[in-house]
């Protein structure tokens, strides 16, 4: 996880409330650190129920998977890929 990143989260505080903030933002830093270093592979998959529990809509995650992308460089529909295609069952990884 980047802990000086330079860029903001897209994030949408007229909708989600603090704790669906702070699940897409744990979110995103779980997409972060798959790139950096790798994740626990039911670790991700689980933060990534959660966060399409708060956006179910493909439109909108493919919205958020844009801004994100531009912001931070990382994709998350290649990390949510990765991790649902791995025959890994502990660690995946993008690095």
């Amino acid at each position: 996880m980047s802990e000086e990143n330079s860029y903001n989260y897209p994030i949408d505080t007229e909708h989600w409330n603090t704790e669906e903030i702070i699940n897409v933002v744990h979110f995103y830093q779980l997409v972060e650190k798959m790139y950096e270093q790798g994740v626990e592979k039911e670790d991700f998959l689980s933060a990534y129920r959660r966060f399409k529990q708060i956006i179910p809509s493909k439109s909108e995650e493919k919205a958020l998977d844009k801004q994100f992308a531009q912001q931070s460089g990382y994709s998350i529909y290649k990390a949510v890929q990765e991790a649902k295609n791995s025959s890994a069952q502990a660690i995946v990884s993008l690095k």
